[in-house]
C-alpha cells in the first residue's frame, strides 16, 4: 500500500483503502477494483453511474475551436464534441460514491478544468486521479503534455491529488511491439521522484510483459507508485498475459483497467467475481 497517500476522503487516499472502508470490496486487491472507462456522454456517464464500477475514467478536452477559454468537454479524439461539459459531468458524478480519472488531452484543457474542478472540491470526498500522458512510450507517435506544467497546474489548485502520468504508445499487429524501455522508466522516475503525491503509471497490456523487470524497477523506486494496466480495443493479448503480470508484481500495486472479454475471464481465473 501507498504509505504517503492521504488520509480518508482526500483526493489522494488509496483506492483500495477507500473502497475498503466504504465495504465495496473484500481485500487488498488492485484486481478487485471495477472501472468504466471513457464515460464521456451523458448516455455513456449515466450507464458508468448506474454500473458495478468504483472507478469511472473519463476524458477531458477543449472543444475543436481550441479556445482556451472555452468550457472543457468530455470526449475522446478523434470526437472534438460532446453532449457533456466537464461542469455536467461533474455535478451528476458528485451525487455517488465513486472515484473519479479524469484523462486530459492537452496541457490547456488541463488548465481551463480546474476552476470547474475547484467549485465541487468540497463534495468530492473521494479519490481523484489526474491524468495525461506526459513522456513517448513504445510506438508512441500521439502528442505528450509537458510533464512539469501539468503538475504545476494542478497542485496549483489541488495540491491534495493522485497523479496517472504516461507514455503515448502504439500496437500493431504484424509487428514485434517493443515494450517499456530502461530510459522510459527511468526518465519517468526522474520526472515523479521529487512529487510527494501518489503516482500510478498506466502501461497498454500488451506491452507489460515484455518489459517486467523495468517497470518493477520503477514501482520499487516510491511506495507512491503503482501501476495501472489498460488495453486497446484491437490489441491482441491473452488472459495468461493478465496472469503472469498478478504474478510478477505485488497485487496491491497493480490495478486493471481491461476490456472484455479478458476481464473477465482473468477475474474468472483469480478467484473474483467479475461484475459490472
Amino acid at each position: 500500500m501507498a504509505a504517503c497517500a492521504g488520509g480518508p476522503g482526500s483526493w489522494s487516499e488509496n483506492i483500495l483503502e477507500y473502497f475498503l472502508r466504504n465495504s465495496q470490496i473484500t481485500a487488498e486487491d488492485g484486481a478487485e477494483i471495477v472501472w468504466y472507462h471513457a464515460a464521456n456522454h451523458k448516455s455513456q456517464m449515466h450507464e458508468a453511474l448506474k454500473s458495478a464500477a468504483h472507478m469511472i475514467e473519463a476524458d477531458v478536452l477543449l472543444p475543436s475551436d481550441g479556445s482556451e477559454h472555452g468550457q472543457p468537454v468530455m470526449a475522446h479524439p478523434p470526437e472534438t464534441s460532446s453532449d457533456n461539459t466537464l461542469g455536467e459531468w461533474l455535478a451528476e458524478v458528485r451525487k455517488s460514491s465513486k472515484g473519479i480519472k479524469l484523462d486530459f488531452k492537452s496541457l490547456a484543457a488541463a488548465r481551463a478544468s480546474m476552476l470547474p474542478l475547484e467549485g465541487v472540491k468540497q463534495h468530492l470526498r473521494r479519490p481523484v486521479w489526474m491524468n495525461a500522458d506526459v513522456l513517448p512510450g513504445p510506438q508512441g507517435s500521439g502528442q505528450v503534455v509537458d510533464a512539469r506544467a501539468f503538475v504545476d497546474t494542478v497542485t496549483s489548485f489541488f495540491p491534495d491529488v493522485t497523479f496517472s502520468l504516461g507514455w503515448t504508445t502504439g500496437w500493431h499487429p504484424e509487428k514485434v511491439n517493443e515494450g517499456y524501455s530502461w530510459s522510459m522508466v527511468k526518465e519517468m522516475d526522474y520526472i515523479c521522484s521529487g512529487l510527494t503525491q501518489p503516482v500510478t503509471f498506466p502501461v497498454r497490456a500488451a506491452l507489460v510483459r515484455q518489459s517486467c523487470s523495468q517497470l518493477l524497477w520503477l514501482l520499487k523506486k516510491s511506495n507512491r507508485y503503482s501501476l495501472t494496466v489498460w488495453t486497446g480495443k484491437d490489441d491482441i493479448y491473452s488472459t495468461e498475459d493478465l496472469l503472469y503480470i498478478r504474478d510478477y508484481f505485488n497485487k496491491t500495486q497493480v490495478f486493471y483497467d481491461v476490456l472484455e472479454p479478458q476481464s473477465h475471464e482473468f477475474k474468472r481465473a483469480i478467484g473474483i467475481q467479475a461484475t459490472l
